[in-house]
């Protein structure tokens, strides 16, 4: 967990945990990567309890931090009970294996982290 503010878990149990799938990678061509949340179990979209963003990061092996790979930004709510697929699909080029991290945030229930190794074929 990166701080005590930001919480994590298994994403086929809760609902705010981003999920990180990445497509074989080849040195040097595009990362392919698809995020989600609630992606086992579904989460709503109203104005009262919806996810506003989440952000994709990539550390390469030996650098000190983490980089800026994306932000999604879910702008639109519904009146009604509502489930929306909060899923994006993020491409980038590595030269490098490291890790991704994603963070997501809900309104009501803050920032939520996951992470997942990039290695390259």
């Amino acid at each position: 967990m990166l701080s005590k503010t930001i919480m994590s878990g298994d994403w086929k149990n809760e609902k705010h945990v981003p999920v990180i799938h990445i497509e074989k990678s080849v040195k040097g061509e595009d990362v392919k990567v698809k995020l989600a949340v609630g992606e086992e179990i579904g989460h709503p979209n109203t104005f009262e309890h919806h996810i506003a963003w989440f952000k994709l990061f990539f550390q390469p092996e030996g650098f000190p931090k983490p980089i800026e790979v994306s932000t999604v930004d879910f702008t639109a709510h519904g009146e009604e009970d509502t489930l929306t697929s909060y899923t994006a699909e993020v491409n980038f080029k590595a030269e490098k294996n490291g890790k991704l991290f994603a963070l997501s945030y809900c309104n009501i229930h803050g920032l939520w982290e996951s992470e997942a190794d990039l290695v390259l074929e």
